[in-house]
Parts: C-alpha cells; sequence; structure tokens
C-alpha cells in the first residue's frame, strides 16, 4: 500500500513500525503537498531529476524517479580524515532518493539523497560499504 500523501510504499518499508509518518513534521514530501499540491511537489521532484542529470557525475547514468525514503534507511556512516565516521542525515525525517549501478566500477552504486535544503550523491559498495561523498551541494 502507498502513502497516499508522498507515495511512499508504506507496506513493504522495514521502518514502517517506526516511521514518523506524513502527519509529522519530518516529512518534507508531505508539507510541500499538503502546503502547495500534488502537482506542485511532482514538479519540485522533476525540477530535482533534472539537477541530478546535469551534474556530470563520471559513470553515474541518468536517473528517472526519486522515491519517498526514511531517512535511516539511508543515512550512510561516511569516514573522515582523522578515522571518525559521521551521518549526515536525521533517521527520522524523509527524503527523496535512488540508487543506480555505478558504469565504470563493478560492484559499486551511486545513491542520492535529496531534500529541499540539499543534494548528497554517493558512492558505495553492497549494503552501503565503503561509501563515498561525491557531491553535496546546498539547494
Amino acid at each position: 500500500m502507498k502513502c497516499s500523501i508522498c507515495g511512499a510504499d508504506c507496506a513493504n518499508c522495514q521502518w514502517n513500525s517506526t516511521c514518523p509518518g506524513c502527519s509529522d513534521e519530518k516529512c518534507f514530501i508531505a508539507r510541500y503537498i499538503k502546503k502547495d499540491s500534488k502537482e506542485a511537489y511532482e514538479k519540485f521532484k522533476q525540477t530535482v531529476i533534472n539537477e541530478i542529470n546535469t551534474l556530470g557525475i563520471p559513470g553515474m547514468p541518468k536517473i528517472n524517479e526519486l522515491y519517498a525514503l526514511v531517512g535511516r534507511y539511508v543515512n550512510l556512516e561516511y569516514p573522515l580524515p582523522g578515522g571518525g565516521t559521521v551521518k549526515f542525515l536525521d533517521d527520522n525525517s524523509m527524503y527523496l532518493g535512488n540508487q543506480v549501478q555505478c558504469l565504470h566500477k563493478e560492484g559499486r552504486c551511486y545513491g542520492m539523497v535529496v531534500c529541499p535544503e540539499f543534494l548528497l550523491v554517493c558512492e558505495y559498495g553492497e549494503n552501503g560499504a565503503d561509501p563515498e561523498i561525491v557531491l553535496y551541494k546546498r539547494r
């Protein structure tokens, strides 16, 4: 079953029981749709898809869709030069995102996460192993 507000596949989501849901302030998608309209949200989404596709990241294929994702599902720990790690997302917030296979590296993927404030593109291995930030851009 898909959420009637943001389109997330709630029935098949592993975070269903702990998801903040579309009535919570953590879902920018629901706020966007409730404030403006479903059409305005779709226009925003297409604008972001176009933005991602014009980045020119080598080996990253064009994307055609962005999906509603719970933050903890895509909140990878990125290594820091000093040996620590950092997460950039809010585990309990909703984002738009997608994953595509790298065209130039076997077993690697590009993942993108978007909200009104930023765009994050990273590269990683199976199950999010060895993530590397490719681009972080304020929007």
